[in-house]
């Protein structure tokens, strides 16, 4: 193992276009990845890493060259890298898996890391959701529907999926940490909810939501939301006894 530290991060986002300048916004994350690789173990992805990614059967989207290939050296030195699919980076399938080496996790994994018991997912399939929420889920993991979508051009898929990332999104109301009440937290309560029937989980840990957040749980635990890497550059690293909230500066 390259190190003895587990690190965590979600919502990246790369390739928005409401993100002024795409290469400083990859290269600010890559630069971080390169500067935990002597340390790192394993390397936790939550989710919305990408604001959009389909991968066709011969031909994948342009772009992210330089953190692929960040990633690549990484798995190449022995790190774990596991990538959780979010309902952005939604249509993961074996292409990255196969040339960097990392894991693809759709869903959620419960799993010991360094002595703690970890409950680990991106956070949009969880808890109560919206029908409408419920239903585009289900559309977009349809096999049918994902080989209808493949049939169309990319010249016209592309531009479409990043039109509506654009207008789902309003950084106007983003709120800051010291602000967010945890009690009112959907994934806090779901958390709260789900330890009285599975004890025993140290870390409930989501990304998602765009909050940066870290609640002490009523039995036991803590839940940890991972906030962003838009706005935040925040992350969360764990070396089996202190786990920490970091923000890359």
């Amino acid at each position: 193992m390259a190190g003895r530290k587990v690190y965590f991060f979600s919502d990246a986002h790369l390739g928005a276009t409401y993100i002024a300048d795409a290469r400083e916004h990859e290269m600010r994350l890559v630069n971080w990845l390169m500067s935990i690789k002597d340390d790192a173990s394993e390397i936790y992805m939550l989710g919305d890493v990408l604001d959009y990614w389909y991968e066709y059967r011969t031909v994948v989207p342009r772009g992210y060259i330089r953190f692929f290939g960040a990633l690549a050296s990484l798995a190449d030195s022995g790190i774990k890298i596991y990538w959780f699919i979010g309902n952005h980076d939604i249509w993961l399938f074996d292409y990255l898996r196969d040339e960097i080496g990392l894991t693809v996790i759709d869903g959620y994994i419960e799993k010991d890391i360094l002595g703690k018991r970890f409950f680990l997912s991106h956070g949009d399939g969880i808890g109560k959701l919206k029908p409408s929420f419920r239903l585009m889920r289900a559309i977009f993991r349809n096999k049918f529907c994902q080989k209808l979508y493949a049939s169309i051009h990319p010249r016209w898929t592309i531009p479409f999926a990043h039109g509506w990332s654009s207008s789902s999104r309003d950084f106007a109301n983003y709120v800051p940490l010291e602000n967010v009440d945890a009690s009112q937290e959907p994934l806090v309560q779901w958390a709260e909810q789900y330890s009285l029937s599975h004890p025993g989980i140290d870390y409930f840990m989501f990304g998602h939501r765009h909050v940066l957040l870290r609640h002490e749980m009523k039995s036991s635990g803590e839940v940890i939301i991972l906030g962003d890497w838009i706005r935040q550059f925040s992350y969360a690293c764990f070396d089996g006894q202190k786990m920490e909230i970091c923000r890359q500066i």
